[in-house]
């Protein structure tokens, strides 16, 4: 689990292809290095990767086919920054939300809007992620948690002050460049135990006020309420 609060901007150092259509990647990140071991997680622009090997400030992860299909890290080159966050620890300080490291879409830069003092980017939004979209609420895009400023029917818009912009890959994202997406998982599980509730077998009818007890359910002793 992570808060989308970026660590360290690392860099690439390698990828070497391994067996089959997955890839070994190593990445260089001194600070996010300074405490892993093997088998620890480390978020690399948002996809939880686990550490197979850390030898002088950098570490290298296994990635799988399915990882570099269904999210921006296929597209990674030698020499690319990443953002990198560890795993959250228990009683530490929640600066973002609630993040699992597992993509659900690459979304893709639309537009950017310099302002003042901050910017506005838009990304695209693949369909089926955009009910969980909603203004205000929170998203992930390469492993920073944001908040959707504006969302249209296939967009979202975020702001971004100039610590994100200097401190993460976010500011130098090109229109047409891809971006990991992972939304707000409080609302996939509200979807879930919705879909289950419309879904299932409906409750007893408990009648009009005043009317007969429901059936089914236990007669109250004298002096309970029903």
């Amino acid at each position: 689990m992570f808060t989308g609060i970026v660590e360290e901007l690392g860099e690439v150092v390698r990828i070497t292809e391994t067996a089959g259509d997955s890839a070994l990647v190593a990445v260089r990140g001194p600070l996010v290095t300074s405490d892993a071991r093997h088998g620890d997680s480390i978020a690399v622009n948002g996809v939880c990767l686990t550490v197979v090997d850390v030898t002088d400030g950098t570490f290298t992860a296994d990635v799988m086919g399915e990882t570099l299909r269904r999210s921006a890290l296929g597209a990674l080159r030698a020499g690319d920054p990443v953002n990198l966050e560890r795993a959250a620890a228990l009683g530490s300080r929640l600066g973002g939300h609630l993040v699992q490291g597992h993509v659900d879409g690459v979304g893709e830069v639309i537009a950017r809007e310099p302002a003042a003092q901050w910017e506005t980017v838009r990304f695209r939004l693949p369909a089926a992620l955009v009910r969980y979209v909603v203004e205000k609420g929170s998203i992930t895009v390469d492993g920073v948690s944001l908040t959707v400023a504006d969302v249209g029917p296939d967009w979202f818009a975020v702001g971004l002050i100039p610590t994100t912009l200097k401190l993460t890959t976010l500011g130098a994202r090109g229109v047409g460049d891809p971006v990991n997406l992972e939304v707000d998982v409080l609302a996939k599980y509200v979807e879930r135990l919705l879909g289950a509730r419309l879904d299932g077998p409906a409750l007893p009818d408990a009648g009009p006020p005043g009317g007969p007890p429901v059936t089914g359910l236990p007669d109250a002793a004298p002096g309970e309420a029903a």
